[in-house]
């Protein structure tokens, strides 16, 4: 492991990058996770502050979120409960595989961010690649949000407003683009400006409260049904062996940890890589219970005719529901900003880079800058979620960037940290670890381009 570092690093400073560029950049982590400064000393050396039980509950937090709420539908695009576990399955190995070579990777560089790490080890193409990559999918998860946000305040709305249907449509501030907007405006925007976000750590905790309700909510929905919910078909397999394919965006953006796992790693009292391996596994196992409970459930319930939102299909008056529908609001609400806030982060980083401007002598510029950029980024998320229908229509392209984060770009890292080892002779490990690389990023590659060109072709033309 430590013979690479030196040739792993060899491209690292091809565009000058500073320590006030990487610092800018370094703030792309978990908000909750506390890590050490970087220093060749420190590294496994058991100065962070993180148990291997809190490693596990940070990534378990980091995979949950309101993406399992598209989970039935992509159950139903799977053609099934069989297609869709066993989907999930064969995922399941490459996710972990990628969680771990990322910690390998982090250790053989000493750099402690996901783009950092891609950065020392794969070179510039590949740092600049993962970093713009990271904004587009932040910048697409924040339209998402938006998007939810509005499937729910209209189901509550609707439950609120006694008045005929007709009725209750005219009235302007019943308007989803209104609701949608008014929120923004009044509740996301104002956590989004500040500089420094270590306030919305306290926000996690409301979170995986809020997903293991709503995940509680649909399995008692389906084991105790309202008379009302019956399913249209319940699919028992895949139209078409290509069909599966369809659920895949949803899976990788369920499961995408991988940007915010290098810090949990580094911040871990022992950031061992054989320790974090069982950390990650136990994480993934909580993470597939979850999104199994709610996406089988869900998708049994209504079969076929599940919304892409799975509380849209549930009657607007149902009080259990409901609650589950305030509880993802407010983590959407809390979630933003941070999504927000490492995109920015990313964002800054590169101008630094470029422009070789450092952190003291841009006090000024950057409160200007971090002005623009966020009400630039506000403003565009807020227009296209007001246009696009559902969620699952942006998560069938953000999905194929998750797939990027999770095979392609470890699976370089893997390859590169391999090639640059010094050795005589190279074992059959060694060549089966690179031939893993090799698959990573091919099966990585293919589910990218078929989602992204099934996203374009069929989703954005519809």
């Amino acid at each position: 492991m430590a013979q690479g570092t030196g040739s792993i690093n060899s491209d690292y400073k091809d565009w000058e990058w500073s320590d006030d560029a990487g610092e800018r950049a370094r703030l792309l982590q978990s908000p909750s996770v506390e890590t050490v400064p970087k220093s060749g000393e420190s590294q496994g050396n058991g100065l962070g502050a993180t148990s291997a039980l809190g490693a596990v509950f940070i990534v378990v937090n980091a995979a949950l979120g309101a993406g399992l709420l598209n989970f039935p539908a992509a159950f139903s695009m799977a053609g099934g409960v069989a297609a869709g576990i066993a989907l999930q399955m064969c995922m399941l190995i490459f996710i972990i595989g990628g969680l771990v070579i990322l910690a390998y990777c982090s250790q053989a560089s000493n750099e402690r961010t996901y783009q950092e790490v891609v950065w020392a080890v794969c070179g510039k193409v590949p740092g600049v690649l993962c970093e713009v990559a990271i904004a587009v999918y932040t910048f697409g998860t924040c339209i998402a949000f938006l998007i939810i946000i509005g499937d729910q305040e209209d189901k509550i709305i609707a439950a609120l407003v006694t008045e005929p249907e007709e009725a209750g449509s005219s009235r302007w501030y019943t308007d989803r683009k209104f609701t949608i907007s008014i929120t923004a405006f009044l509740l996301i925007l104002p956590l989004s400006i500040p500089k420094e976000i270590g306030f919305q750590k306290y926000a996690s905790s409301l979170s995986v409260i809020g997903t293991w309700y709503v995940t509680a909510v649909i399995i008692i929905k389906y084991i105790w049904p309202d008379k009302e919910l019956a399913p249209v078909e319940i699919p028992t397999s895949p139209s078409t062996w290509t069909a599966v394919f369809n659920a895949v965006p949803t899976i990788c953006f369920g499961f995408q940890c991988h940007v915010s796992s290098v810090p949990v790693f580094n911040s871990m009292k022992q950031p061992e890589v054989k320790t974090w391996g069982a950390v990650v596994t136990a994480a993934m196992v909580i993470a597939l219970f979850v999104y199994t409970g709610t996406g089988v459930c869900g998708f049994l319930t209504f079969g076929a005719g599940v919304e892409q939102d799975v509380l849209l299909s549930y009657p607007s008056n149902d009080i259990p529901v409901a609650l589950a529908r305030a509880f993802i609001i407010l983590c959407v609400l809390t979630s933003y900003p941070i999504l927000h806030f490492c995109g920015r982060a990313v964002l800054e980083g590169l101008w630094l880079r470029y422009t070789g401007v450092t952190v003291e002598e841009d006090v000024v510029r950057e409160r200007r800058r971090r002005l623009l950029q966020t009400i630039s980024w506000f403003l565009l998320t807020l227009l296209l979620a007001l246009f696009i229908p559902d969620i699952g229509k942006v998560i069938s392209v953000i999905g194929g960037l998750a797939a990027c984060f999770i095979f392609v770009f470890p699976g370089l890292c893997l390859i590169q940290a391999k090639l640059s080892e010094i050795q005589e002779t190279r074992a059959i490990s060694w060549w089966a670890q690179v031939s893993y690389g090799v698959f990573m990023v091919t099966l990585g590659a293919f589910i990218f381009g078929q989602t992204t060109a099934n996203a374009i072709f069929v989703d954005l033309t519809a």
